[in-house]
């Protein structure tokens, strides 16, 4: 299972901006911080996130070797998954746009954010597995608390602005080709 954006993805999407954008501090936890507003003031501040996260969707790009992978897990009949905090109308133009395909999509829409586990826990039932089998990829600490949340491993797909998380991961990554191999054989 993986997360999208920074993960499979490159959606050039700049936290800091979108905080700016909203009169937020950066560093603010935007869903979290969204769901603390009312009224008009949510309305407003939603419609800016999800021109944000559309923009991101569409000018989307492959991590490298993300999409090796994914058809490698897919000859192999490995199930895979997108658990993102993203709405469905963003992650669905992303895996329009690239061709992205994989066998469950949840997003925000469909179950309650990373860091809560509901996600994992549904994609673990609906394939019949324990959690403790599967392995959730992210980029971002968000993920790896989900993980942990649901009882899965976690791996952190490690970058140069994320490598301080990789302590809380169970693996890390510095690209897909390591998982490749291990597919591949």
């Amino acid at each position: 299972m993986f997360d999208l954006d920074g993960t499979l993805v490159d959606s050039k999407l700049d936290f800091s901006l979108l905080c700016q954008l909203l009169g937020w501090p950066a560093g603010t936890a935007i869903l979290e911080h969204l769901q603390t507003l009312a009224g008009a003031e949510k309305q407003q501040a939603l419609a800016i996130i999800e021109a944000f996260e559309l923009a991101g969707a569409k000018n989307a790009c492959w991590m490298p070797g993300a999409s090796d992978l994914l058809q490698l897990l897919r000859q192999k009949a490995i199930p895979t998954a997108i658990l993102t905090r993203n709405t469905r109308q963003a992650t669905m133009l992303c895996a329009t746009n690239l061709g992205l395909e994989v066998d469950l999509i949840l997003t925000r829409d469909d179950c309650p954010a990373k860091p809560k586990p509901d996600g994992l826990w549904q994609i673990a039932e609906q394939w019949q597995l324990p959690c403790a089998e599967l392995l959730f990829i992210g980029d971002y600490l968000f993920d790896l608390q989900t993980a942990a949340n649901a009882g899965m491993p976690s791996c952190l797909y490690r970058s140069a602005q994320n490598s301080h998380f990789a302590a809380q991961a169970d693996f890390v990554i510095d690209h897909f080709i390591e998982l490749h191999q291990l597919y591949h054989r």
